[in-house]
């Protein structure tokens, strides 16, 4: 009799397998729908052109950096 049960158990898990397949394969057609209106950038580089920066910019934010590091040194300072 419990042979009988885990026959039914085996069936229903076969069905719900085959169920979700069907929705995974949905999945995979809607990502490369997506893919596709994404342009073809997206798909030889995985997404958008990354953006550089210039040394000048790199160096103003260094700089900017440097002088808040400045302050907090100097508020601790004050307080000390």
């Amino acid at each position: 009799m419990a042979s009988l049960d885990l026959t039914g158990t085996v069936k229903s898990l076969q069905e719900e397998r085959a169920r979700i397949l069907q929705e995974i394969t949905k999945l995979d057609k809607a990502i490369g729908v997506i893919r596709e209106l994404a342009g073809a950038e997206a798909l030889v580089n995985g997404g958008p052109k990354k953006r550089t920066m210039s040394a000048a910019g790199r160096r103003k934010i260094a700089k900017a950096q440097k002088l808040r590091w400045a302050k907090v040194r100097e508020q601790k300072r004050a307080k000390a």
